[in-house]
């Protein structure tokens, strides 16, 4: 059986303090995907003509207006929905500690809140594929996989 594969983008904005390593997460509203979730603060598909560098740019730009971002290749993650075995995801997950302007939420009817988290110590709930990404950050770890 053919399936379609949809590629997407993440980035995960990071920074130090003194309690530990914290990410920049939003939470999730009327998406109708995983809405009331804890997720990265930006994220979307990458489309056509467009690396998955250049989506993770463009996504920073459109939902927190911030440029400029010092992107980190992290990790892929080829998932599955067994409900829908036509529908196969591939995901780059990307860090960035350093980028341009203030982190604010552009897209209001797709984003409740934004905030800092500590990663070890993360909101509840978190997009259960999204959690899996965020416990492999600066492992490097090249390839994952979920729901297989």
């Amino acid at each position: 059986m053919r399936f379609v594969v949809v590629p997407a983008a993440y980035i995960y904005l990071l920074r130090d303090t003194g309690g530990g390593t914290e990410v920049l997460l939003q939470l999730r509203r009327g998406t109708g995907y995983m809405d009331e979730h804890w997720a990265a603060a930006a994220a979307g598909h990458v489309e056509r003509g467009e690396t998955a560098y250049d989506a993770a740019h463009r996504e920073a730009r459109e939902e927190l207006g911030i440029g400029g971002l010092d992107l980190v290749f992290e990790t892929t993650m080829q998932r599955t929905q067994h409900a829908d075995p036509v529908d196969e995801r591939v995901d780059f997950f990307f860090s960035a500690r350093s980028w341009t302007g203030e982190p604010v939420i552009v897209e209001p009817e797709k984003c409740a809140e934004l905030r800092w988290c500590r990663l070890d110590d993360l909101p509840e709930p978190v997009v259960p594929h999204e959690r899996v990404a965020l416990h492999h950050l600066g492992t490097g770890t090249a390839y994952l996989t979920h729901g297989f």
